[in-house]
């Protein structure tokens, strides 16, 4: 699997990096910047971008909304809880929600799971 970060905390996408390439799934590049995230999406192809509800001056939220457009799913991950934007959450395309103590590669195996089985009863 391969992933793309989209983060503007420079410690936690080298510690993502390592949990996540530990864990088998392969990071493809990061970004601070959401217009470079939709031309990396664009070029290197991932399999899943881990998007940062905040990324300072940018939000997270409608990097999200844009990829839905797309068939890169995204999860977003927050050092808040889900429930501070669940609202934003609902609404915006994400296959999920991960806080970013909790980012595991198994964690990020199973939103997709759970995604791509809820999209296959949609579809029946």
């Amino acid at each position: 699997m391969r992933c793309l970060i989209v983060d503007d905390n420079v410690g936690f996408v080298a510690a993502a990096r390592k949990v996540l390439e530990a864990g088998g799934i392969t990071v493809v590049g990061s970004t601070a910047s959401t217009a470079e995230a939709m031309a990396l999406i664009a070029t290197l192809h991932p399999d899943v971008t881990l998007v940062d509800i905040d990324l300072g001056a940018e939000n997270g939220i409608d990097l999200v909304a844009r990829l839905s457009q797309t068939s890169t799913p995204a999860i977003l991950v927050s050092a808040y809880s889900a429930e501070d934007f669940c609202d934003e959450i609902n609404g915006c395309g994400a296959v999920g929600f991960v806080a970013k103590s909790d980012l595991t590669a198994a964690a990020i195996r199973d939103v997709l799971g759970v995604s791509a089985c809820v999209e296959e009863c949609d579809h029946r």
